[in-house]
């Protein structure tokens, strides 16, 4: 225990760069969750098969092997290495991009068909029902799935240690254990309670959105309701 508090520090070193790579992910998860989400959804065949292609491709193949392939291979075809922790959330955003893409299609496609008649029979366009009636409602069923799919980013970014990112896996494997074997269970154990606490927040953050949305939706719920009387009458 007298080594604890070397021990902590050394490891609280390497939060920012496991807290860059778990935000950088989840911004580049979103976009590409919705855009294959959304792609899957089209009625164009050949953007569907894109989309399709993308989400089996990173859903049916290992994430270590993506981000050896991408920090390795890719330098190889296009002539310049990639920074290691650009790599890394590269690959952290098209792996769980690709689960995200599943979230939203099933999000969409499960509201309620009435719903989108009902904007159909205020005169909504094509791009107003999705944005002003699908999304919202759907953007509700997302947050607790898409919580769920952040945390396993966030368990995922150890696997920057093997690319040498200097994040919290990487500072307890490469610089602790070396020099403090004796003391490995409160190493793995420290680690342990720096994710759980990540993941704490992660939770917290995406519980207050969903409170947030589903306040917003039920607000937009009756306003919708109110013209549609309006237009009956």
């Amino acid at each position: 225990m007298e080594n604890l508090p070397r021990i902590v520090a050394v490891l609280l070193d390497g939060v920012p760069a496991t807290v860059i790579a778990t935000l950088g992910g989840i911004v580049l998860t979103i976009v590409l969750s919705f855009v294959a989400g959304l792609a899957l959804l089209s009625p164009q065949r050949w953007l569907r098969a894109v989309s399709r292609v993308y989400v089996e491709l990173f859903r049916g193949t290992s994430e270590v092997v993506q981000l050896f392939w991408i920090f390795f291979v890719l330098p190889v075809l296009v002539g310049f290495q990639l920074v290691p922790l650009f790599a890394g959330i590269v690959v952290l955003g098209l792996n769980h991009g690709a689960y995200g893409a599943e979230i939203v299609r099933g999000a969409v496609q499960s509201v309620p068909r009435a719903q989108v008649e009902a904007a159909t029979a205020l005169s909504f366009s094509p791009a107003q029902r999705m944005r002003r009636v699908v999304l919202p409602q759907a953007v509700v069923e997302m947050l607790p799935p898409f919580n769920n799919l952040f945390i396993q980013l966030l368990k995922s970014s150890a696997i920057l240690s093997f690319i040498v990112v200097s994040e919290v896996t990487e500072r307890g494997v490469q610089v602790l254990v070396p020099n403090f074997g004796s003391d490995i269970v409160l190493i793995f154990t420290l680690m342990l309670v720096i994710y759980l606490l990540l993941a704490l927040v992660i939770t917290a953050v995406m519980r207050t959105l969903e409170r947030v949305a589903a306040g917003r939706l039920g607000r937009r719920g009756a306003s919708r309701q109110a013209r549609a009387e309006v237009a009956v009458g």
